[in-house]
């Protein structure tokens, strides 16, 4: 297999093959400028991530790549490569051609990808086996959003993924549909006010303190602390503009001083000055100095924070979290909450009504004498809860 050098794109007649996926064949072919294996005498599709100066990413079927180029034409890089790989995994395990795939199929891939018969794969966070369900939905979607297109162009006759299992409740007539992976919905983590100052306390740098502060007082993801450019801050306004917001959405972010403090201090002090970048935060030493700083820099730093602070927990998404959840317990209005954080739905908002201990307390203060007064018993007497 040939890797890519120093950036440059591949020649069309050659390609990058990720070994992970040929476990299921006996040998690997190539026919049509497209990466097949043989398999107990059949002819089948064998996915894998190639790259080209024409597609950021393809998978070496004409169907399969002309979804790619659709999705590539309406979404960011990030998602581009996140319904690539989901692809790659599902024809990995079904081991069938894009036209062959059936319901049965997509059954039998939910199961495996919960850990199959053998449930060999134990995830640390809850004991349970295979994938989490969330991400089984995630690659159920990107198949089934492959297979609605592939009906409208008149490729394929139906889409194999069901849009869900179809009961009925007691003597309604009317059918419902249930959702094939049902994902329970989770209460996210967030760091007590002491771990967010042991964590601040374990970075060394004011480029390391000033991200953490863009996500625990801005409530910033990841992707938007390192997307920020130069121009983005506004000192006097104490607010950044996030030119590239998830889904590529823009807005204001007002953020705390303190970040303004830290990010002076690192650009006075820190930042190399011939940086070619017009980013806020780069590399500051190694070989990659003046480059922009990549995620897996920022999680490592993260990393290396939360040993020295002894934290087994602590992620930008958490960081994010805290800052939001902090909000609400201030008393700030969940619409504010959902500017400040990005949200485009209200409802990706209201978890942090939850998070905010405070705040159910305080309602349930307001009735809970009134609903103890219309269940007393005889003879027993209720004292009033202190406010």
């Amino acid at each position: 297999a040939s890797a890519v050098a120093n950036g440059h794109a591949l020649a069309p007649q050659r390609i990058m093959i990720d070994m992970s996926c040929i476990h299921h064949s006996r040998s690997v072919v190539v026919k049509d400028d497209r990466v097949r294996f043989e398999r107990e005498g059949y002819d089948v599709f064998m996915p894998c991530l190639i790259e080209s100066g024409e597609l950021p990413v393809s998978l070496g079927h004409p169907l399969v790549d002309a979804y790619l180029e659709f999705v590539a034409g309406r979404s960011r890089v990030n998602t581009l490569w996140a319904v690539a790989y989901d692809l790659k995994v599902f024809f990995e395990v079904v081991a069938k051609d894009v036209v062959e795939v059936e319901a049965a199929d997509v059954f039998a891939f939910v199961g495996e990808q919960r850990g199959g018969a053998e449930r060999r794969v134990v995830r640390l966070v809850d004991g349970e086996a295979g994938l989490a369900l969330s991400t089984i939905r995630r690659r159920l979607s990107s198949v089934s959003g492959l297979y609605a297109y592939l009906v409208i162009r008149g490729d394929v006759e139906a889409n194999p993924v069901p849009r869900g299992l179809p009961t009925r409740r007691g003597n309604d007539p009317t059918p419902r549909v249930t959702p094939l992976v049902r994902a329970p919905r989770k209460l996210p983590k967030i760091l007590e006010p002491e771990e967010v100052n042991r964590l601040w306390e374990g970075v060394h740098t004011a480029r390391d303190r000033a991200m953490i502060d863009a996500m625990v007082l801005g409530g910033l993801r990841r992707c938007e602390v390192l997307g920020l450019g130069l121009g983005d801050l506004d000192a006097g306004a104490h607010r950044v503009f996030v030119a590239e917001g998830k889904g590529g959405h823009q807005r204001y972010v007002p953020i705390a001083d303190r970040f303004f403090v830290n990010v002076g201090v690192y650009l006075d002090g820190e930042r190399p000055n011939d940086c070619g970048s017009d980013r806020v935060f780069v590399v500051g030493k190694g070989p990659n100095r003046g480059q922009p700083l990549s995620a897996n820099g920022l999680d490592d730093i993260l990393r290396k924070a939360r040993g020295r602070a002894g934290l087994d927990h602590g992620s930008c998404h958490e960081l994010r979290h805290t800052c939001l959840t902090r909000l609400r317990e201030a008393g700030m209005a969940l619409e504010a909450i959902q500017a400040q954080a990005g949200h485009r739905s209200i409802e990706s908002t209201r978890i942090y009504l939850h998070l905010g201990d405070g705040w159910l307390a305080d309602e349930y203060a307001k009735v809970a004498d009134a609903l103890a007064a219309q269940t007393q018993p005889a003879g027993e007497t209720t004292q009033k809860r202190p406010r």
